[in-house]
């Protein structure tokens, strides 16, 4: 234990007992509780001493100690060579008074050869992960359903579970994942839909003879999973049902967290949770942990899933489960009660909640194990896109359980393409012909926006162009500022789209601006980014996450293209909070109605996650498409500039100018979740995770993505 009880803090990475190497980093944070700051961070191993790299962003401790300066920037590395054998790394801090004090102690045994082998990234080690924070041992069950019988004003809720011909072992344990909650208030309403085999017949009577709570009905005759479902619905007396799969687990706490969940939010339709999958001997793998309500993510793929709980009066008014559907009627029902309720209903538990079993034949394994589910799920949204009036080419599978939705642009707008330069021809030229060789747009201006070029090649290089009529030049003079140079070329447009292009962008594919238009003349979404590759082929950008790395991160930055964790999400549409302006594309009306970019206080950077926000807080959503790829040479033609001290304070600034401004969006940006790391960008685990920002925001009652807070005051862009 710490030997000062005033210095809060955290080793971010659990160490393992036992290494495979004798180097290891150590990331943590500690502040001093009572104001004071510290004065430095070591790590000790026998008589070596290793100094800590501090003052690293962990924002999301800024939020929850406001009242701390020093807990924003409290995270810290150490790198240790460790001894050969056993030892004890002593992990200390300098109070101000100048005193060491422990802060943890870690009891490590080191390799007496140092194998080549590589070590793997604990980041992406989902089994030490759920060893560490997701097992539920005897004594945390027995507090659980202490608190679950504490809770006396949760409601019923109904679990329907229709079964067909379940292999006997996973009939006993899905019905004994249920009979373990640690919640009571519960009922299980199982519709066998005619099952060939009498032992599961025999096994369902046997479980309704032991426990009252467990209802059933025989099906005469095999109707497929729709027509059993809405049999165990007819059942159900609980004001809630959740849906079970007759082969998976439900953790013990799922009904527990549900029933708070609805005790917080007493407005939900449907909440949905967390889920992994577990193979037959009971090993855990391949987390999705997934974002808050993303509407556009989940015309993709069914984000909702498991667990899902739903009111279930709401769902008898749709006339439950609909025929035609089977394997994605839970899709199809999602979709619903969207259409019926909308987004602001629909509530999200970070918590993995829900176990599929992977088995031979179970969608677990792949929606290829039931290609019948693929194909509905290809139905349940064309159907749905067609109640809602959405002009569409095609829905198109991409993968099984993935979809494409291809937009109608029948008539495609005028856009104006805005590039901002400053001398770096060869970067430029690289830009203005990909886009001129490679746009099969119809009806595109470019316009080069030239802040004070003084390189003669690039200045003959913007003559000719105009010379030519393949671009525009405006000159714009004075100090480089991003924003001011972008909201110049829009005044000075008329398009009805404007698309804003980094002058080191190269495109890829000629259907980019049709793709990026198609999204942004939807009336309900503001911004369109993209997926931008760096040169060696890495992602460079997918979605922007608020928060991450002190303000803003990459969502998956640095990782493969072929990257499927977490859903597949790189490779489907969905909504972010906020996309970069390395590409851009937004109507020239909402670009407008919000201010544009801000001029003043993000003239560098930022600026565009700024631009996005105003636009969600005036009800747009934000859509990332990946099916517009591109190169992009980030800030090549700008990084020596950044890396002086003014570039470096320049950046400071704006960054804690975003974070005071968007500070709901940074401690919990509904496109992410708390169980994936802020520190690091691709995607990796969260060493501890940050439930406790959920619980603070159940507490407001606040979401992000759905706030009620005043519009924000049309006006034309400064001239």
């Amino acid at each position: 234990m710490p030997e000062s009880p005033v210095v809060l803090h955290a080793i971010e990475f659990p160490v393992e007992r036992k290494l495979h190497s004798r180097k290891l980093t150590i990331h943590g944070w500690c502040f001093d509780i009572s104001g004071e700051h510290l004065k430095g961070v070591r790590a000790k191993v026998g008589g070596q001493t290793f100094t800590a790299r501090r003052k690293r962003p962990r924002p999301y401790l800024g939020y929850r100690y406001p009242n701390h300066t020093e807990a924003a920037l409290s995270g810290f590395l150490i790198e240790v060579d460790l001894p050969r054998g056993r030892s004890v790394i002593r992990v200390e801090c300098k109070r101000a008074d100048g005193k060491w004090v422990l802060v943890e102690e870690l009891p490590v045994s080191a390799p007496w050869i140092a194998w080549p082998w590589k070590k793997k990234d604990p980041g992406h080690d989902y089994a030490t992960w759920v060893q560490h924070y997701d097992t539920i041992h005897p004594e945390d069950l027995a507090k659980l359903k202490r608190e679950g019988d504490a809770l006396v004003n949760g409601p019923v809720i109904s679990v329907l579970l229709p079964v067909y011909n379940t292999p006997i072992r996973w009939l006993k344990r899905v019905i004994e994942t249920v009979l373990d909650q640690a919640y009571p208030k519960w009922e299980l309403c199982i519709a066998d839909d005619a099952s060939p085999d009498p032992q599961v017949r025999k096994v369902i009577e046997s479980y309704a003879a032991s426990d009252p709570r467990i209802k059933v009905v025989f099906r005469p005759a095999n109707g497929h999973i729709v027509a059993a479902t809405n049999s165990a619905l007819e059942l159900a007396s609980g004001p809630y049902v959740a849906l079970l799969d007759h082969d998976d687990e439900l953790r013990p706490h799922a009904l527990l967290e549900m029933a708070r969940e609805i005790i917080a939010r007493p407005d939900a339709v449907l909440i949905y949770s967390d889920e992994d999958h577990v193979d037959e001997v009971g090993v855990r793998y391949d987390p999705y942990f997934k974002p808050d309500f993303n509407y556009d993510l989940l015309l993709a793929q069914n984000c909702i899933c498991h667990l899902g709980v739903y009111r279930t009066e709401v769902v008898r008014d749709m006339g439950g489960f609909r025929a035609g559907t089977e394997g994605a009627q839970d899709w199809d029902l999602a979709l619903r009660i969207y259409e019926a309720v909308g987004p602001n209903r629909i509530h999200h538990i970070p918590k993995i909640l829900y176990h599929w079993r992977s088995i031979e034949g179970s969608t677990a394994r792949g929606v290829s194990q039931k290609s019948y589910a693929s194909s509905a799920g290809q139905r349940v949204v064309e159907d749905h896109l067609a109640r809602t009036c959405q002009s569409v080419v095609a829905v198109e599978e991409l993968n099984p359980g993935q979809l494409r939705v291809r937009r109608n642009l029948s008539e495609p707008p005028p856009v104006a393409i805005i590039i901002p330069t400053r001398n770096f021809r060869h970067l430029l030229e690289v830009a203005v012909e990909s886009v001129l060789a490679r746009t099969d747009y119809p009806h595109f201006r470019l316009v080069i926006v030239d802040n004070d070029s003084n390189e003669e090649s690039t200045l003959d290089y913007l003559a000719s162009l105009q010379a030519q009529g393949k671009a525009e030049v405006i000159r714009v003079p004075g100090p480089f500022n991003y924003s001011l140079l972008n909201n110049r070329a829009v005044a000075a447009c008329s398009e009805q789209v404007i698309c804003l292009l980094n002058n080191d962008i190269e495109i890829h594919e000629r259907d980019w601006l049709r793709e990026m238009v198609s999204q942004a003349v939807r009336p309900d979404v503001g911004a369109v980014g993209t997926k931008l590759y760096y040169p060696d082929g890495r992602i460079q950008h997918a979605g922007v996450i608020l928060g991450m790395g002190g303000a803003a991160g990459h969502w998956l930055k640095g990782c493969e293209s072929s990257n499927r964790s977490h859903g597949g999400r790189l490779h489907l549409c969905q909504n972010f909070s906020a996309v970069t302006a390395a590409c851009l594309v937004v109507e020239r009306r909402k670009y407008l109605e919000v201010g544009g970019l801000d001029e003043g206080d993000f003239k560098v950077a930022f600026n565009d996650i700024d631009f996005c926000l105003k636009l969600d807080h005036a009800g747009y959503r934000n859509v990332y498409t990946p099916f517009a790829e591109m190169s992009h040479h980030e800030s090549a033609s700008r990084g020596a500039e950044e890396r002086t001290v003014l570039g470096k304070e320049r950046a400071t600034r704006e960054t804690l100018l975003l974070r005071r401004k968007w500070q709901s969006y940074c401690e919990a940006d509904p496109a992410y979740n708390v169980n994936l790391s802020m520190l690091h960008e691709d995607g990796s685990l969260s060493f501890p995770p940050r439930v406790g920002e959920w619980l603070a925001r159940r507490q407001r009652g606040y979401s992000p993505s759905s706030a009620s807070l005043p519009a924000p005051v049309a006006s034309e862009v400064n001239v």
